[in-house]
């Protein structure tokens, strides 16, 4: 019974990772849209956490639409955090 209590706590531990680097970038995105004021410490601190879990699809695509990109790169890295820290949740569980 407790490998089953400790693979259900990593998994709990993997999702809550997950979506919290998935809300990051959403909340990143969002602050894009609406042009959030980037000299606010919050707003930079979200749009530098951003950067880092989003550096491997950031540039990813090349729309003409600077808000395009944003979406695309941003939110394509905040569906892969939740795809996999879900599946991996999923199969410890």
């Amino acid at each position: 019974m407790s490998s089953t209590r400790s693979g259900n706590s990593a998994a709990r531990a993997i999702v809550v990772v997950a979506d919290i680097m998935a809300l990051i970038l959403g909340l990143w995105i969002l602050m894009y849209l609406l042009d959030a004021n980037r000299g606010n410490d919050l707003v930079q601190w979200i749009h530098h956490a951003a950067n880092w879990l989003a550096g491997w699809s950031r540039d990813l695509f090349t729309f003409d639409e600077a808000w395009a990109r944003v979406v695309a790169g941003y939110g394509l890295a905040a569906v892969v955090y939740l795809a996999i820290g879900h599946a991996v949740a999923g199969r410890l569980r």
